[in-house]
């Protein structure tokens, strides 16, 4: 187990972002507090730690806070560049890839995660009717299709076995666009639809990570998400409707 000193998280359990550090941690076989932020109010901890943004996660570690998922998790793999999990036989437990181009590839697309995938799912579940909604699938299905590209790509470029973008093992894209795998299956219930239907080699890889044993442990279920979706978008829409 790797040394930690004093490792907190601030985050939610439905929050993908908070996921991707969790699984980072977890990677990196760190023992961690997870603290549950409530919703609303936020937390005065929250606040004194992330008091630009006043959203999670925030990582404090011996007191210092570190927000957002991506610096988060390229402090964590500066600190505990040695860790890996007691069961790895690799040699390498870089969650980012060491070569320049690799490593700038890889946040490129998480950019384009961020960017593109996550707003798209909002804007479908806030959708005011079907056409919308439908218009934003397409738009989710398209994305999707590009990431299948990319890990084709990879598979190419690296080893046509592997199993991640990042190589036989997890790495920086697999979680930053794995952290979702939770949201798809619940709109893939939610919405009656197979989003992995036209990628097959994303199915595959988001069975895979799913399947990890740095993620089963955290992955919120399907169940969860789809309840939690529905009573937050309701209120969502119940707040707007009172402006």
């Amino acid at each position: 187990m790797a040394t930690t000193d004093d490792v907190k998280l601030l985050g939610t359990w439905w929050s993908p972002y908070a996921l991707r550090v969790r699984i980072a941690l977890n990677l990196k076989s760190v023992k961690y507090q997870f603290i549950e932020e409530p919703m609303w109010p936020k937390s005065e901890l929250l606040l004194e730690s992330n008091p630009v943004y006043r959203k999670v996660p925030v990582l404090i570690h011996n007191r210092r806070p570190i927000p957002e998922s991506t610096l988060i998790a390229q402090y964590i793999d500066a600190v505990w560049a040695s860790s890996s999990p007691p069961s790895s036989s690799l040699s390498s437990s870089s969650i980012f890839p060491s070569d320049p181009y690799h490593r700038a590839t890889a946040l490129f697309w998480s950019g384009f995660v961020d960017d593109h995938i996550f707003p798209t799912m909002r804007r479908m579940r806030l959708a005011a009717d079907e056409g919308a909604k439908g218009e934003e699938m397409k738009k989710l299905l398209e994305e999707l299709s590009q990431l299948e590209d990319v890990l084709l790509q990879s598979k190419g470029n690296n080893n046509k076995n592997n199993k991640f973008f990042g190589g036989e093992r997890i790495g920086w894209l697999d979680i930053a666009l794995g952290c979702f795998v939770g949201w798809f299956r619940a709109v893939e219930v939610s919405n009656d639809v197979k989003l992995f239907e036209g990628t097959p080699n994303l199915s595959q890889w988001a069975e895979d990570f799913a399947a990890d044993d740095a993620v089963r442990g955290v992955l919120p279920s399907t169940e969860e998400l789809v309840e939690f979706s529905e009573d937050f978008t309701n209120k969502l829409r119940e707040a707007a409707g009172c402006r």
